[in-house]
Order: structure tokens, then sequence, then C-alpha cells
């Protein structure tokens, strides 16, 4: 569909414990030639509720393992800030990069993203650290929102929202003007958040649908955010240029001599046509080569 790197959150717990971080460290061999993959270690679930030694371990077994970033569930925590310093503390010794998916919930109380953005600020880690979701953040006064992102943009923090899982999961007890459930998108542009838009599930228990086609998701993000201003230029910013600074990418990345020839060919008049109606065809180039789609037929036949 045209994704040429993700970010996937491999659950830790006390009953998987590796196997969800050595089986995505393996697949990211198998496919090193297809896709740029990185791999979260996402101490979760009982991992979260549990001892915090126990989940440092693991977080550590994995980084052994091969994981390229911490992740975490903050608000699963008996001691949200504890586990959040756990987590940094992890990311700065292995020099990692922090992916939380922190505050999901329309419950206004639910803020350990100020304490996030806090110790990013304190530990000086600004361009290493994601919230995603952020749900909450929602349901705050205007006021105390601006001041959540501002803080956020002063210290480098992004924001990574995730239309589909939030659209479908949030508000579900509510019978009368029922919320989307996403963070204030909109606004953090505005104040110069970096913010991506992405999928958290695909066809799965938390959402039963979706193609994992980005396009589709950056549609979503403009009705689900009201994105009025730039809707479809803000949009394809969101799953281009914002996830590739927020996964590092840097020079590798991008339309620019020296960058990887990571490519989208399609059939449309222009970017706003091709996020607004989608691609009649297209075909995807990973590091110079066709991995997908009609080109990729063509250019495996032609003779050498």
């Amino acid at each position: 569909m045209g994704t040429s790197a993700i970010r996937t959150h491999a659950n830790l717990d006390y009953e998987l414990e590796l196997k969800s971080v050595e089986a995505m460290c393996e697949l990211r061999a198998k496919s090193r030639g297809r896709i740029h993959l990185e791999v979260v270690a996402f101490a979760t679930s009982s991992a979260a509720r549990g001892d915090l030694a126990v989940a440092r371990e693991l977080l550590e077994r994995a980084i052994a393992a091969g994981a390229d970033c911490i992740g975490g569930t903050p608000n699963l925590a008996p001691d949200p800030r504890s586990y959040i310093d756990m987590l940094l503390d992890v990311a700065e010794r292995h020099d990692r990069c922090v992916d939380l998916h922190i505050d999901e919930t329309l419950d206004p109380g639910a803020r350990w993203f100020d304490y996030l953005v806090e110790q990013t600020m304190r530990r000086g880690m600004g361009g290493r650290v994601v919230g995603s979701h952020v749900s909450s953040l929602s349901a705050v006064s205007d006021d105390e929102a601006r001041r959540s992102i501002d803080a956020a943009a002063k210290a480098g923090v992004a924001v990574c929202t995730l239309p589909a899982a939030n659209l479908f999961l949030q508000g579900r007890d509510r019978r009368q003007l029922v919320p989307r459930g996403l963070t204030r998108v909109a606004e953090m542009l505005d104040a110069g958040v970096p913010v991506a838009t992405a999928s958290d599930n695909i066809q799965d228990a938390f959402v039963p649908v979706g193609s994992g086609d980005l396009l589709e998701i950056a549609r979503w993000t403009i009705l689900a955010a009201h994105l009025m201003e730039d809707a479809t230029g803000r949009a394809f910013r969101m799953i281009t240029d914002a996830p590739a600074q927020i996964m590092r990418l840097g020079a590798d990345y991008g339309l620019r001599a020296g960058a990887f020839a990571d490519l989208v060919v399609s059939r449309s008049e222009n970017v706003g046509r091709l996020v607004a109606g989608g691609a009649a065809d297209r075909s995807v180039m990973h590091r110079g080569e066709f991995v997908a789609g009609p080109l990729c037929a063509i250019h495996t036949a032609a003779p050498a």
C-alpha cells in the first residue's frame, strides 16, 4: 500500500515475555530488502501492572534481543510516574527512542502526558519521545490543553494520533453527543508539535476494519480531527514527513540527492487529489527496487 517504514509495538508481559519482540526482529531481518522496520519493546499488561523491576528486566532482555525502541502503557500502571521514570531510565541507558501509548481515555483526570513532557524536558530527551493517542487532552478545558500543547512543543515531544482506534473504542458508553476520541490534532499542528497519524490496529479485536493504507488513515484524520485549513496537505505530511521525523530517518528520507529511493509511484493529478480520493494504482519502491504494484511485475520481467 506504499508504506516504506513501520514502527511496530511488540508486547512484553509476564506470559509472552520476549516472544513478540523476537518474532518481529526475525521479520525485520527477513524483510530488510522490502521495508524499514523498527521494533518497540512494549511493556504492557502484566508488565505495566506488576513489579517495575521485572518490567525493567524484560526491557533489558528485549534490547539485548534487538529491540530498537522503548514503549509502554503508563495508564495501566499502579504508579504511572515511577513507571514512566523507569521507561525513560532504560531508554537513556541504551540511547533508545521512546514511544508510549498514553492517556488513551476520555477521562480528563488521566493526564500522564504532562508528566512525560516534563520528564522529557528535564532529561533533555527532546526529539526522542512520542506520546501516542493522548485522547484525554480532548476532554479538558481549552486553557489546560493549550498549556499541555505548548509544553510539548517546547520539550520536543511528538504525538501520534490513531484515529481508527480512537473512533472505534472511545465514547462507547455515551448515548448522546458521542465524542470522536482523538486528541487535539489541529491545535497541536498550529503550535508546532510534530504530529503523525497512523494505524494502531488493523482488522483485529480493537479495530475490525482497515487496509494498511495510510492514505485511508489520512482521510479519516481529516474528517475525525476536523482539519480545515490545508487539510489534505497537513494530512499528507502526517503520513510522510512527520513519521519520518519521529523515526529519525534524517537525510535517508525524502526527495533529495543522497536519500534512499523509497518511493510510491501513483496516478494522480496532485497530492491533494491523492489524499482525498486515493490512487487508481500504485507501485512501491524500497531502496531503489520495486517491491509491490504493477511496475514491480514489469521491472521483474524486464531482461537484465
